[in-house]
């Protein structure tokens, strides 16, 4: 009798884990599917923007204050400084129904240097991570000033496999981004040029790629040489969708002002944003828009 009972117990004991077990895959698969179905239908679509080095979270308030002029559904402005524990401070907040908001991720260590700009992108990484879990967005598009360019550049070869199949990267713009460091030719490239060059085919190829040069003078921004930022095109042309190179000279070309400068901004509405704007010819502010695909 005293068999009986125990073998009656097991029974009972296994129908019921089973029991658990199958109620807890219910819920997972159910969950699962939600969270699917609310990726595949986010119109979530951000601008992240990354700044260069010695700036703040704090770098594009100028920029997106221009982008905001008038318009009639503002985009909304989150910023994230990473520090050097790797953890994430927020500031801002994306408004309830805007798909479009921008995002900026600043640094604490925000120093020049290959080194640095290493540490940068996987830190630029954690925040990305986090970004994509907490708001679900399956595209967005990039923006890069100077060394914010080189940021994003390494983050896409090295850290971005990991998204690629549910986040598209829809357009990439830089800034005066300085691919040769200082070198004002490209007879000798630089260990983190040859290194960007060498593993350019982990680049996603359905993005576009806008480079963006100051020409303050013929051959430099007054900062980061010409040929330093055309030096993007021995990694994007030719593997990314479209390449496009644009020179920007009149007033605001300085390489600290290229984010400000009026070209830019109306560059960024136009080949950036979801929403463009037709670009208006100005006299006082000339580019070169040289289209290479």
């Amino acid at each position: 009798m005293k068999l009986k009972i125990n073998k009656i117990f097991w029974v009972l004991l296994i129908l019921i884990i089973g029991s658990g077990f199958s109620w807890l895959s219910v819920r997972w698969s159910r969950h699962n599917v939600a969270e699917l179905s609310r990726w595949r239908n986010s119109k979530l679509s951000p601008v992240i923007m990354i700044p260069g080095s010695s700036a703040t979270e704090n770098r594009f308030d100028r920029l997106v204050a221009k982008l905001n002029q008038g318009n009639k559904s503002p985009h909304s402005l989150l910023k994230i400084r990473v520090t050097n524990d790797d953890q994430l401070h927020y500031s801002g907040r994306i408004r309830p129904g805007d798909n479009e908001p921008i995002i900026v991720v600043g640094f604490e260590n925000n120093h020049d240097g290959y080194q640095n700009i290493k540490q940068q992108a996987r830190r630029f990484n954690i925040a990305f991570k986090a970004l994509s879990q907490t708001y679900n967005f399956n595209n967005f598009k990039a923006i890069g000033h100077s060394n914010g360019g080189l940021i994003y550049t390494r983050f896409l070869e090295n850290e971005f496999a990991q998204y690629r199949y549910r986040i598209r990267l829809k357009r990439l713009m830089t800034i005066g981004s300085p691919y040769n460091f200082n070198e004002k030719t490209i007879d000798h490239k630089t260990q983190m040029l040859s290194e960007m060059i060498h593993t350019r085919s982990r680049l996603p190829q359905a993005m576009t790629v806008y480079s963006i040069a100051g020409t303050q003078t013929y051959n430099s921004d007054g900062l980061v040489p010409l040929a330093s930022v055309e030096a993007g095109k021995y990694i994007f042309q030719g593997r990314v969708k479209h390449y496009t190179a644009i020179s920007v000279s009149g007033a605001d070309a300085q390489h600290s002002d290229l984010p400000q400068n009026q070209q830019v901004v109306a560059l960024i509405k136009q080949d950036v944003l979801d929403h463009p704007v037709k670009k208006q010819a100005s006299t006082n502010t000339p580019y070169l828009n040289q289209r290479v695909n």
